[in-house]
């Protein structure tokens, strides 16, 4: 049997580790000890592989599927053999899904997510190959009575849920590459799944929730618009659709507010470019990440890192790729 994944660590499981003959079984293990006690059966009779990364922050559980095709279930007998009470949430990354429970069918393409609550019976169809990003949290964690009203329901990346996907897709990048960095964002990942259930259920969010949105919204903004050198309050405000006492509140002011969120988020992007492109003028990266003169990069990211960019990419980079 697989090992059980590490609550506190990243684990990563494979049915590479089986030979081909015993793919599929073992993968029945490893959803049932990384998930809940599941039922599964292969679509095609072809070669089966999947792959799951999992990670856990705090009472959240963030795993990353890549699979073949196949159909899985959650029944009643497999439910009353276990105390297990999840909400999850399937972030669609590639490929197609389809989530049943409840009387209700949700189809998932890329950038869509639906929620499915582990108390009761429910269908998950990949007729293909796919990519899902799953978001597991004991239900207590959340102010959600009636979780009935809001499951198998798809939030389209078009609607006003959109932002939440993103937000724990870049969750579990950072998560598998910073484990110290994820800790910061854990504290608003609770807000907005509370926030998307609420939208899912066809509900007004609660006033935190419907901060913890907005507050992504704006940072989704951020992030999207990080090299214009002319963002800034107002600009983010009117593109948000809010007022900027609303955005001030929103984002708060640790860490300095609107202009701390984006400096850190250039910073964190700028960090990212000196390493992924060695060869390229670190003028050049600063310009990219919105920064209007090299001597005012150099001074933003060596107060943010205490290095100075070049120092930062001679530091980062293994030794055959220095220049």
């Amino acid at each position: 049997m697989p090992a059980t994944p590490d609550r506190d660590t990243r684990t990563e499981l494979s049915t590479s580790a089986v030979p081909a003959g015993e793919a599929f079984a073992y993968w029945r293990e490893m959803i049932c000890a990384t998930f809940v006690r599941l039922a599964a059966e292969p679509v095609a009779e072809r070669r089966f592989s999947g792959r799951i990364e999992h990670v856990a922050l705090g009472g959240l559980e963030l795993s990353t599927v890549v699979a073949g095709s196949q159909h899985v279930r959650r029944t009643r007998s497999l439910i009353a053999q276990s105390a297990e009470d999840f909400l999850l949430a399937s972030i669609q990354l590639r490929g197609r899904g389809r989530i049943e429970q409840d009387g209700r069918t949700a189809l998932l393409s890329a950038g869509d997510m639906a929620f499915y609550d582990s108390t009761r019976p429910y269908t998950l169809h990949f007729d293909a190959p796919f990519h899902q990003l799953v978001v597991q949290v004991p239900r207590r964690e959340l102010p959600i009575r009636d979780t009935s009203i809001l499951t198998a329901r798809a939030l389209g990346h078009g609607g006003p849920g959109g932002v939440v996907p993103a937000f724990f897709t870049s969750l579990a990048r950072t998560a598998k590459a910073s484990p110290e960095q994820s800790a910061v964002l854990l504290p608003h990942s609770f807000g907005l799944l509370a926030a998307a259930a609420s939208f899912a259920g066809r509900a007004d969010a609660d006033p935190d929730a419907a901060d913890a949105l907005a507050r992504e919204r704006v940072l989704d903004h951020l992030r999207r618009h990080l090299a214009d050198p002319a963002l800034d309050a107002a600009t983010v405000a009117a593109a948000c659709g809010m007022s900027r006492r609303t955005l001030y509140r929103v984002v708060g002011d640790q860490g300095g507010g609107v202009a701390g969120e984006l400096r850190r988020i250039r910073i964190e992007r700028a960090k990212t470019l000196l390493l992924e492109h060695p060869g390229r003028p670190v003028g050049a990266v600063g310009t990219a990440c919105g920064f209007d003169s090299e001597s005012g990069f150099h001074r933003a990211f060596r107060t943010a890192t205490g290095q100075t960019p070049g120092g930062y990419r001679e530091a980062g980079l293994p030794r055959t790729r220095r220049k």
